[in-house]
């Protein structure tokens, strides 16, 4: 990669789950491996990535470093994590706040939300031979409610704005947004105006290991001004029937002006 041009994923990997058969964490392992090496993305936005499936990834992985913590009270649960190549950047600054209204209270959230905490996460990284720093933001929002949704992004949008107010710096958000475009949680975001969507084009993204019924777009890569959208894709792979998770990861190839 070149100081003006980064490969950005985001990735639901599912969580953990013995119900999900053949498609479980423990037989996609050898699959996720092979496509993150084969692809060698520069940051990656996780999603439902437990603890153990951290250390995995860390295992795995030498070449990232992965940030961010459990959203629980306790730190631990799913993770919002982010993976950057440690070849190419440096981590300037890590912060995670929980989408209620005390978001630096752990295991906070909105009334009107399920019983899953929410949380974005916020990675400042310098590329070590660029001048300026990026900020990377990656959320999961509610599973269940509009409201909770609309709640979170308004922080999360909140948030990304006052950074820029601050010390404007190109900046990306990604996740999964349990929405899809023509839901009002997006339209805040189109109507912010303050974020582009590069994955406009992109069918759909949560497939339910490959059931057309459940087929939908939920996950998102935005960017601020500063950067083109020069590439955008799913990774769509399957094999013997075993996915890389119920989502596709989306991949952004993006070239910083």
């Amino acid at each position: 990669m070149t100081m003006n041009k980064l490969k950005v994923v985001t990735y639901n990997m599912r969580y953990d789950c013995k119900e999900d058969g053949k498609n479980n964490f423990e037989y996609r392992k050898p699959y996720i491996i092979r496509k993150i090496k084969e692809k060698s993305p520069d940051i990656i936005g996780f999603q439902e990535m437990l603890p153990h499936m951290k250390v995995w990834f860390e295992e795995s992985f030498p070449e990232y470093n992965l940030v961010g913590c459990g959203r629980a009270k306790d730190y631990t649960d799913e993770h919002n994590a982010i993976a950057y190549r440690k070849d190419t950047f440096e981590l300037f600054g890590l912060e995670t706040f929980w989408l209620s209204p005390t978001p630096y209270l752990p295991g906070s959230r909105f009334e009107e939300q399920s019983i899953c905490p929410r949380v974005c996460t916020v990675a400042l990284l310098k590329h070590k031979n660029g001048i300026k720093p990026i900020r990377v933001y990656n959320t999961h929002l509610d599973h269940e409610g509009e409201q909770a949704r609309l709640l979170g992004i308004g922080l999360v949008l909140e948030r990304i704005k006052q950074d820029y107010e601050c010390f404007p710096l190109p900046s990306l958000l990604m996740g999964d947004f349990n929405a899809s475009p023509d839901c009002k949680e997006i339209q805040v975001i189109e109507e912010d105006g303050i974020l582009e969507d590069t994955t406009k084009g992109i069918e759909y993204t949560f497939h339910n290991f490959g059931k057309p019924q459940d087929f939908i777009k939920i996950d998102y890569i935005y960017k601020s001004k500063e950067f083109i959208c020069d590439q955008i894709g799913v990774w769509d792979d399957v094999e013997e029937g075993i996915y890389l998770s119920d989502h596709y990861p989306v991949e952004a190839h993006l070239v910083l002006e």
